[in-house]
């Protein structure tokens, strides 16, 4: 068998049970939880969403969703670059099972466990995306893969930044402003 594809399989497998170890881990964590918490209010979205919701969702959209498909179609399956689908390939299927889990325990079952869920998914596609710059490597003809894995270990980050800021408007904390301190 060739070098070159043993070497694609390898990744392959790798990259499965690697994401199967972290999907399985998650979602027995996040049952526990759920479990623990059974006995919470039914959650919902704190509505109206915030002024800045639209224009991050779809900056995370094109730059998290619509840029690397087109990387993925081009390298990974138009220029045979079988290591850049790989990688991209488990980044998609790991978004997917983090949005379907998002989608179960808000919709079905309204549950507080949906503020948790990007909390462990995102650090795992940070992780991903590095251990992708790992795996590519930083070879000419791979240049602008290299730098999209940067550019989405970059945003992931401040996504991440952003939804730990947003913790006490999901969880409806009183939050006291400056002028509401007294100081004496």
């Amino acid at each position: 068998m060739n070098n070159t594809v043993m070497t694609a399989f390898n990744i392959h497998l790798y990259l499965f049970w690697e994401n199967c170890l972290f999907f399985l881990s998650a979602t027995s964590f996040f049952v526990a939880v759920a479990w623990a918490w059974k006995n919470t209010q039914p959650f919902h979205l704190p509505q109206p969403f915030p002024r800045w919701f639209t224009p991050w969702f779809s900056t995370m959209q094109v730059l998290g969703g619509l840029l690397p498909v087109a990387v993925m179609l081009l390298w990974g399956v138009l220029w045979g670059y079988t290591s850049v689908f790989s990688v991209l390939l488990w980044y998609f299927v790991m978004l997917g099972l983090q949005i379907l889990s998002e989608s179960i325990t808000l919709r079905l079952f309204y549950s507080v466990v949906w503020v948790m869920i990007p909390y462990l998914y995102v650090p795992y596609r940070i992780w991903q995306m590095y251990e992708g710059v790992k795996l590519i490597g930083s070879t000419n003809e791979l240049f602008w893969v290299h730098n999209l894995l940067i550019l989405e270990i970059l945003l992931w980050t401040g996504n991440y930044v952003l939804d730990v800021s947003q913790l006490p408007r999901l969880f409806r904390w009183d939050v006291k402003h400056n002028s509401d301190i007294n100081i004496n």
